[in-house]
């Protein structure tokens, strides 16, 4: 008996305190490394989160450097969630739309011959992580709280497939379905497209490509979720204010961007630094992407004018391909974002990609597209994600509630 307590004793004390030390590592470069303004909801709720983000990355570099497993499949682990159970209220299919994964949500209950209107969801996390679980409830509460037929799509990830596969992939999911529309109760005219973060960007990339189609009936709204929209200037007052803000700084949009693109990592700093801009682009489309175009009310938190470096043709070279409208949607032509339908933008504070939607708020409403609003002022990126459950933020519920009267009000 007293052999197995030592053992067992020493098997304790091996498991728990290199992971006593990884998480004061983890707490250790959450303080030195981060901000969380005043302003935020819940900042300790948010450090905490912060922590085990870090924590699970940690983990899976050493679980890559013992060759047990990559670093991108351990962090999707941890964030996979799992499908949540059988819902009185909701009948879910696990389908495909050509080859690509789908969950279907449809309310129960007749509706007479009226037709739901139906909303395309694409999820975010980086183009790398995230997934149709990982936002099951998200799209559960959508779907039974706005009365819609929701068709979460679990896009191909990167690096496995690269750019612009994912995009391809969101745009052959949604001509299915807006073909296929009426199998699953839903008007073929009053489908939404809509996503967070990755998700909002390919989204707008989807609406735009469906504009001018002449084979479909056009999209009948958009909702983008703190969408990242642009990768001209990363030096925004947004970028600026909360270039160290969790969950997601302003390296990290870069380096991100960078691994979708499959690009060296080396030219981080000049991209940040906006080396990676031709002149004749800067003058065609800084009247648009301009912090000119960003509300002052926007800039009191703090924001210095900020001259980019001299233009680098080896770096424009390495990243050229996100100044592409599939990767950059700010860059359409006005022929383009005039033909879009109504749109809901929903932004926060303490995101450093706020004033990526407040641009094209303005381009939007330039070109006379109805736009519906929501300004979380003590939000941060993600969370919407974070509106139920332990680790639940109101200010995440207050952004599901915009989408929900969105949806209703259409």
């Amino acid at each position: 008996m007293e052999l197995s307590y030592t053992f067992f004793m020493i098997l304790l004390e091996i498991l728990v305190l290199p992971f006593a030390l990884l998480l004061a590592w983890a707490i250790y470069c959450d303080l030195s490394k981060s901000e969380i303004p005043p302003g935020i909801d819940q900042p300790m709720k948010l450090r905490v989160l912060h922590w085990f983000l870090i924590l699970s990355s940690a983990l899976g570099k050493i679980l890559e450097n013992l060759c047990l497993c990559s670093e991108i499949h351990f962090i999707r682990y941890t964030q996979e969630g799992k499908k949540m159970g059988e819902d009185p209220k909701l009948s879910i299919q696990d389908l495909t739309f050509e080859d690509i994964p789908v969950r279907v949500y449809q309310p129960r209950g007749a509706t007479g011959d009226q037709r739901r209107r139906g909303v395309i969801f694409f999820h975010g996390g980086g183009w790398m992580f995230g997934s149709i679980n990982s936002y099951d409830h998200v799209c559960r509460y959508i779907a039974k709280e706005s009365d819609s037929v929701i068709v979460s799509v679990g896009y191909h990830l990167a690096p496995e497939q690269k750019y612009p596969s994912q995009f391809k992939d969101c745009l052959t999911a949604t001509v299915h379905f807006m073909k296929t529309a009426e199998d699953y109760g839903v008007d073929p005219a009053h489908i939404v497209i809509s996503g967070d973060s990755v998700g909002g960007n390919l989204a707008a990339s989807v609406c735009q490509n469906l504009a001018n189609r002449s084979d479909l009936t056009k999209p009948f709204a958009q909702i983008l979720i703190y969408p990242g929209l642009q990768a001209i200037d990363f030096n925004l007052p947004s970028y600026q204010q909360n270039r160290s803000v969790p969950i997601l700084y302003r390296e990290h949009v870069v380096t991100t961007a960078l691994k979708y693109l499959n690009k060296d990592l080396s030219v981080t700093e000049s991209v940040m630094q906006g080396c990676h801009v031709p002149s004749d682009v800067k003058r065609r489309f800084g009247k648009w992407i301009n912090s000119e175009n960003i509300p002052k009310e926007f800039k009191v938190r703090g924001y210095k004018p900020y001259s980019t470096s001299s233009f680098l043709d080896d770096v424009y070279e390495v990243v050229k391909q996100a100044l592409e409208t599939t990767f950059s949607p700010l860059m359409a032509e006005d022929a383009v974002v005039s033909q879009l339908p109504t749109t809901c933008i929903i932004t926060c504070e303490y995101d450093v990609l706020r004033d990526d939607g407040i641009l094209y708020k303005k381009r939007l409403e330039d070109n006379g597209v109805p736009v519906t609003w929501c300004h979380i002022e003590n939000g941060f990126h993600g969370v919407i994600n974070l509106f139920d459950g332990l680790l639940a933020f109101p200010s995440g519920k207050k952004g599901m509630d915009s989408i929900v009267t969105f949806l209703k009000g259409l």
